[in-house]
């Protein structure tokens, strides 16, 4: 049964794949036949080198439009990945340290007993600081510094460092304030000029005027079934999503597509997301381009938080930027694997031993706030693949 229930249709998938992911093509072929897949893309980059690259699908939810080899659509926190790797290129080029205070580099964000938040607690989701305190609208997400100024001026909602809460909306603003302060440029420009330009990458933080013409909006999912009548009063999770202005319609909006929300309104497809961490799985470099060292790399594995998120109310491992493997969490093998997934069931995974990235982006969002039965599904038969 489909995750609509709608009856079932043929949508056939376009695009190439390796014979070793036979699997993978089937199964995306088979969730289109069910229609649980409105239009999605799904890519594998082993060792720097594309070997998956497939899509199909419509772009919108009449059917009208067909989802094409260059459709984009937001990928909602797989936009996260792309911040923490600007923020790891200033490690790797030794203008930024992880052990470092914030405020050694943002002396506003010692205010109220931030002085001693460090930058991996940021980049940990550890900091404290994993939302806004009220009023707070959705609005002034879109005053990107005055939005920053505010995370600065408040007081953590726990103690830093000894728990993660998903800092849902506030990561984007606060790595890239870091970001903004040390290179000069805006997170938005430096992925542009420094990531996504130099790998030939189709991915923006959010999305010129002259490209909404292959813009897929995302399908609002189920509403989300958390309960929060038994969540204390100034409970961080309360604070974080019982108060963030986000829906899904938000990325058909103009204000929000003009933004920069450095943990949500990134703009892209599996390939660009897929070619952007595939950084992180080929040693640093790719086609000559190199944005890490390995020693750098390294880093993203040290464990910084691992237990019950604050937010998210599951078990969550934290390594320095990405999620990690959980002891016990079904779908993901151990190892060295770094990766995180957007609202509705996007998702990226770097397996750096097997030097093997993996990414789907689709618009039909499911329920949860990361990975869905479908994204399951395809991470399975990734894995197989690799067996």
């Amino acid at each position: 049964m489909s995750e609509t229930g709608l009856v079932p249709d043929s949508t056939p998938v376009e695009g190439v794949a390796d014979p070793r992911f036979d699997g993978l093509r089937v199964e995306f072929q088979r969730q289109f036949d069910s229609t649980a897949e409105l239009g999605a893309s799904i890519a594998v980059v082993e060792r720097g080198v594309p070997v998956v690259d497939l899509w199909g699908g419509f772009a919108d939810e009449t059917r009208n439009v067909p989802w094409r080899s260059d459709t984009i659509t937001n990928v909602w926190s797989i936009t996260k990945t792309v911040t923490a790797l600007a923020a790891l290129m200033l490690v790797d080029r030794g203008q930024l340290d992880l052990d470092a205070r914030v405020a050694d580099y943002w002396p506003e964000f010692a205010q109220n007993g931030k002085a001693a938040v460090t930058i991996k607690q940021v980049m940990s989701h550890t900091s404290g600081v994993s939302g806004w305190d009220l009023p707070f609208e959705v609005t002034d997400l879109y005053d990107t510094e005055g939005a920053a100024a505010r995370l600065a001026a408040q007081a953590p909602w726990w103690e830093p460092g000894t728990a993660s809460g998903y800092h849902l909306v506030s990561y984007g603003h606060l790595v890239g304030e870091l970001v903004r302060r040390i290179s000069g440029k805006s997170l938005t420009q430096f992925v542009r000029e420094e990531i996504a330009v130099p790998l030939g990458a189709d991915f923006t933080i959010g999305v010129p005027r002259a490209e909404y013409g292959r813009v897929s909006n995302v399908v609002a999912p189920p509403p989300m079934r958390i309960d929060f009548s038994q969540v204390p009063a100034g409970h961080p999770a309360l604070r974080t999503l019982g108060t963030e202005p986000l829906d899904a319609s938000l990325p058909s909006t103009d204000g929000w597509r003009q933004a920069e929300i450095g943990a949500a309104n990134g703009f892209g497809n599996a390939r660009s997301v897929a070619r952007i961490q595939s950084v992180v799985t080929n040693g640093g470099e790719v086609d000559g381009v190199r944005l890490l060292h390995p020693e750098t790399i390294d880093r993203i594995f040290e464990v910084q938080a691992s237990g019950v998120d604050l937010v998210l109310f599951q078990p969550v491992t934290f390594g320095i930027g990405y999620g990690l493997p959980t002891p016990g969490q079904p779908g993901l093998p151990q190892g060295r694997i770094a990766y995180w997934g957007g609202w509705g069931g996007s998702i990226v995974l770097n397996d750096v031993d097997r030097g093997v990235t993996f990414a789907y982006v689709m618009n039909r969002m499911a329920d949860g706030v990361v990975g869905s039965l479908r994204s399951e599904a395809y991470v399975r038969e990734f894995f197989e693949a690799l067996a």
